[in-house]
């Protein structure tokens, strides 16, 4: 009976996808699987049982990912799942970027109990005259699910896109209006009037926004960011809205130094908060466990590359190991000495690591699989019956 422990409050809608023989639960001591959406589990143990973890969300920040890799746990997050719900506050903010919104808002605030509040209104709004979005250019940089919708929606509200990924998968390139033209960066820098980020928190994107970022960009130019409060250098953002070089800088991540800075608008990480997101999340987050536990298929993991394809043999042999030379012999050689036949093979390499999934005609012993598990790069070893 495979046990999922909750580490969050986590959308009923996950419990429809376990099967009636799983345990999804906040009290699971042993578990197989964790799910969990912002739970910090960097100080948190790793059972010798735990086969995966699923963040119900894209980041996986609070997710120990060196440690889980080296004992061969699969973690999983859910790309896409939340993209409309952060397409939406997207679209949002390039209207606030483009009009004093939020100011004019505060504004009107001061002005409870004036009398003739709306003469007071007439004569101040010229105060918080903005700028339409049509016909304006739209930079978005990182063009995965979340930029390709917000990259096509822009597009049909008349604005000019330019898009930056040099990652861009197929199925990216294919989702992407025909209007959307990709660019180098430094290209889609200087002639942005908008600019929106959408990309993961690396050491090479880290404080990719910094002051040499800023000088390239268009004077008065809007920059959005809800990835990841760490892509920009705040100390340059407030330098560059002081100096005019940014009319806005609008975060989903608020950071004490920002807020209050004239020009600085945060938003309180409301990407993702819409019961619609959080339903999507946690039923991908739940088919992604059921599928590595039940099938030994992986999609989506940030550790370990994906492989899949469908049971059609007597048993199969799931093997992670390290990305290095001569392991997928070593591992066949194995089951050949046990005259065992090999229906299917697929291995697939992710920088360091690796995955390997065997269809057998016949189920190894249990001596075969100790003899791979003992093999020096193999990290861990399942047999589905």
């Amino acid at each position: 009976m495979p046990e999922i422990l909750k580490l969050n409050a986590i959308s009923e809608v996950a419990n429809k996808e376990f099967p009636e023989n799983y345990v999804f639960s906040d009290d699971v001591k042993k578990p197989d699987g964790i799910m969990l959406r912002s739970f910090n589990m960097h100080e948190y143990p790793l059972n010798d049982e735990l086969l995966a973890v699923a963040r119900a969300g894209a980041g996986t920040n609070n997710i120990p990912i060196p440690a889980c890799t080296e004992k061969g746990v699969v973690v999983f997050n859910t790309p896409g799942a939340n993209a409309n719900a952060v397409k939406e506050l997207v679209i949002c903010e390039l209207f606030l970027g483009g009009r004093k919104i939020v100011d004019a808002i505060e504004w009107v605030k001061t002005l409870k109990g004036t009398e003739g509040i709306g003469k007071a209104v007439e004569k101040g709004k010229s105060k918080f005259v903005g700028h339409e979005i049509l016909g304006k250019t739209l930079g978005v940089v990182g063009l995965g699910a979340i930029g390709v919708l917000v990259a096509n929606t822009a597009a049909n509200l008349g604005m000019k896109v330019l898009g930056y990924d040099p990652y861009l998968s197929v199925e990216g390139a294919l989702h992407l209006d025909t209007r959307v033209q990709t660019a180098d960066l430094d290209t889609l820098l200087k002639n942005a009037d908008f600019i929106t980020v959408h990309v993961p928190l690396t050491p090479s994107t880290e404080k990719m926004f910094n002051a040499e970022a800023f000088e390239k960009m268009k004077a008065g130019a809007v920059l959005i960011n809800n990835s990841r409060g760490e892509l920009a250098d705040n100390a340059a953002v407030i330098a560059a809205l002081e100096s005019g070089k940014l009319a806005r800088y609008i975060t989903d991540f608020p950071a004490d130094e920002l807020i209050g800075v004239p020009g600085a608008i945060c938003v309180p990480h409301l990407g993702a908060s819409t019961p619609e997101a959080e339903d999507n999340c946690a039923a991908m987050a739940a088919k992604e466990l059921v599928d590595y536990i039940e099938n030994g298929n992986i999609t989506h993991s940030v550790n370990f590359p994906d492989v899949s394809a469908p049971r059609a043999s007597a048993a199969r042999v799931c093997v992670l190991h390290k990305n290095v030379e001569g392991v997928i012999s070593a591992i066949t050689s194995v089951i050949s000495k046990a005259n065992i036949n090999i229906a299917n093979l697929l291995d697939k390499s992710k920088k360091e690591m690796a995955y390997m999934i065997l269809d057998l005609d016949g189920k190894p012993d249990a001596k075969t699989v100790d003899a791979i598990r003992g093999l020096d790069s193999v990290i861990r070893v399942r047999v589905l019956g």
